[in-house]
């Protein structure tokens, strides 16, 4: 069976019965009718482990894959306190269900801000160890032992003093009349047989062999295919289509007008592309056709010196500027960036009057599955969303835009309609991380050292849109992360200017979300103010730093392990840049070289990470390596641009990543340690800019403050 495969998948309330909580990680127990001896039911003790009588042990998949690891991080858990191998297993995409599957920390069904392994970790060894406990009861009840007289070994009960086993297939029925435990003993790290030890992971297999199912292999039976097009403009709307030349093309059968879209269906995507290049379409472009570039800018330069919201007031920075100056004052300005996942946005509905299905790759489930009820107009309950795997998500797939599109499609397609993306579309119809812009100033000591700190953050407030709990006296937690540094500094104060992109231009999260806004001024202003006060930048850090221990120890790893003190070829320089965040602590080096000519090229990254307790490390190192890669693509060439109220960049050839050849070696090391899980999807990422401009500088003595790194201003002849 596959490990993706579906069947039997959904555990029906009957079956898990009454959800009780044990402690804060929630984790749902529950009790089934006892099956009679002619029908035995797999045993689910929780909603996450499912035991049949005979055949592999099902794990059903509590957050999304979206090729971060975590079905195999999750798998090792549950496996780790069960006492069986992941050769023993099946995974499977859980429901959307948020009152069974939310993550502990978020509240929510949502797999996204480095929260899946932080906001499961006990909850799933719960599960498993629940489950253990309830077999090996049951099997000591039948041999007339003591439990203590048990212990569970590879998907068996084995009496510790006899020749008894039994396989944990043969116990479920007399497993699901044990008591529910109370308290839920879990193993110490010294005794993990499966965590911390590298796994492969568990999907590639199929996603090499191809019978892997993202969302865009949903093919229900009867479906069609639709190709759509977004009218461009920020809040414009479709005006007209004549769908004449459309309807001429072999194989089409219909053609969709929304007001924001139109789409033409047919019963191959192929046809359906080439109907949808025959539509003669009229927009119109709205109230925001004049907006522009420049315009988008100016209004944050504007709002560099306008009113802003306090955040963070430590000790008093009016007095230590005055009394310490002069004011060190920097301004770094980041771009509009898109999130180009590799696989494109798309959904498949089945819209009728009775119910509705969803077949999609979402981060966000309940949402997915409630944004589909409100377009139709059904009972929750009557929308099922089929989840799959995603291919890419890093916060594209947290909003709900694509289903809510489909979704009003299919309202008038007679049967399933698989509504796909193209690439134009999904660059232009983004949900991007705005522009962000960043005004640090400070004070130095007598020693060099700051003595001030100020942080002003202007953009938009997504968590205000998306997860108002995440905001506070109208300021957005997220954008706001950090943003007074992880430095021993006695006077600090950051404050937030909110400003929204123009109305109609959605704006969501991106990897690394937070971080990515404020590590670049943070470390980047750090630099400057060592070169100011004459000290090196990895010295200069280590004396901010002695409050941190796992931050400094990550450091001073990464700079032994980068080399930081041995001299360098002409026209190279290395820059350093850290990260505390997402419950982990992060140090880069990159290393860089820069040709007369200005031609930049990044010859080295080393990165050293504390996670806490890893999973994993394969799946450490290989997220830092994705982070990497992204955060290089972003500092190298991301940007998009607006004019005539939409956005310019359409496909990668105006809106490119990085390729392989220009992929530098990434070392990742990892800092051993058994404290709590930290999070490392996002980790790689928010580093990677400013340990570029800082590399820049030790070659060229050029700081460069604006995103994407223009290798114009580094020429040197």
């Amino acid at each position: 069976m596959s490990i993706f495969d579906r069947t039997n998948l959904a555990v029906s309330r009957r079956q898990l019965l009454i959800g009780a909580t044990l402690t804060g990680a929630g984790l749902m127990i529950g009790f089934r009718p006892q099956p009679s001896a002619a029908q035995v039911q797999p045993f689910a003790p929780n909603a996450f482990i499912r035991i049949p009588p005979e055949g592999k042990i099902a794990f059903v998949m509590p957050s999304v894959e979206m090729g971060q690891g975590i079905y195999t991080a999750v798998a090792m858990m549950l496996a780790e306190e069960l006492e069986v191998g992941l050769d023993q297993v099946t995974l499977e995409h859980a429901p959307a269900d948020p009152k069974q599957y939310a993550n502990p920390l978020l509240g929510d069904q949502i797999t996204g801000g480095s929260f899946a392994i932080r906001g499961v970790y006990e909850q799933m060894r719960k599960a498993g160890a629940a489950a253990r406990i309830m077999l090996v009861g049951a099997a000591a009840a039948d041999w007339g032992v003591s439990p203590d007289a048990c212990k569970a070994e590879a998907g068996h009960v084995v009496e510790a003093a006899g020749s008894r086993r039994a396989a944990y297939g043969s116990l479920i029925a007399a497993a699901a009349t044990q008591a529910v435990p109370q308290e839920v003993p879990l193993k110490p790290a010294s005794s993990y047989r499966v965590i911390g030890k590298p796994v492969h992971r568990l999907d590639s297999p199929e996603k090499v062999n191809g019978t892997a199912k993202f969302g865009i292999d949903a093919r229900p039976e009867g479906v069609s295919y639709a190709a759509i097009a977004i009218c461009p403009h920020f809040n414009g709307k479709l005006r007209s289509a004549d769908e004449a030349p459309a309807m001429a093309i072999k194989g089409v059968s219909q053609v969709v007008r929304i007001d924001e879209a139109v789409a033409v269906i047919a019963d191959n995507t192929g046809a359906a592309r080439k109907g949808l290049a025959a539509l003669a379409i009229e927009w119109d472009p709205g109230p925001s056709a004049a907006v522009s570039q420049a315009d988008l800018e100016r209004q944050m330069d504007e709002a560099i010196v306008g009113k802003a919201l306090p955040h963070v007031n430590e000790g008093d920075v009016a007095k230590a500027e005055a009394e310490h100056g002069p004011v060190h004052e920097f301004v770094y300005r980041m771009p509009i960036l898109t999130h180009s996942a590799m696989e494109p946005m798309n959904c498949t509905v089945h819209a009728r009057a009775n119910g509705c299905d969803v077949w999609v790759g979402t981060q966000i489930m309940g949402r997915a599955r409630q944004a589909a009820a409100d377009v139709t107009g059904l009972p929750i309950e009557k929308v099922e969303v089929h989840n799959h795997l995603l291919g890419g998500g890093f916060g594209r797939r947290l909003d709900v835009d694509g289903v809510i599109l489909a979704t009003k499609i299919a309202k008038q397609v007679k049967g399933p309609v698989k509504v796909t993306w193209s690439r134009e579309e999904d660059i232009r119809h983004d949900c991007y991380r705005y522009l962000n812009y960043s005004k640090v100033t400070a004070t130095l000591g007598a020693d060099g050292l700051p003595v001030s700190w100020r942080h002003r953050v202007i953009g938009p407030s997504v968590m205000a849109r998306w997860f108002p709990g995440f905001t506070k006296d109208g300021v957005d937690l997220d954008q706001m992360a950090g943003a007074e540094s992880p430095y021993q500094i006695p006077n600090r104060y950051t404050d937030f200017a909110r400003h929204e992109a123009p109305d109609g231009m959605l704006t969501g999260n991106w990897r690394g979300v937070g971080a990515t806004r404020n590590i670049p001024p943070i470390e980047c202003a750090i630099d400057e103010l060592a070169s100011a006060a004459g000290i090196d930048p990895l010295e200069y850090r280590r004396r901010l730093l002695q409050h941190k221990p796992r931050l400094l120890a990550t450091l001073n790893l990464v700079a032994e392990k980068a080399g930081w003190s041995t001299a360098l070829p002409e026209g190279r320089g290395r820059g350093i840049a850290l990260s505390d965040d997402f419950g982990s602590f992060a140090a880069m080096i990159a290393e860089v070289s820069i040709g007369t000519d200005g031609k930049l090229k990044t010859e080295r990254i080393v990165c050293a990470v504390d996670c806490g307790q890893v999973i994993n490390p394969d799946t450490v190192v290989a997220q830092i390596q994705s982070g990497v890669v992204y955060g290089l693509s972003a500092a190298l060439y991301g940007r998009i641009t607006v004019a005539n109220g939409a956005v310019v960049e359409s496909n990668f050839d105006d809106a490119p990543v990085l390729r392989i050849h220009e992929t530098p070696p990434i070392e990742v090391f990892i800092v051993p340690s058994a404290e709590a899980p930290g999070g490392i999807g996002e980790v790689g990422t928010p580093g990677v800019a400013p340990a570029l401009l800082n590399a820049i500088f030790a070659v060229t003595g050029k700081r460069l403050r604006t995103l994407p790194i223009d290798q114009t201003d580094l020429r040197r002849v």
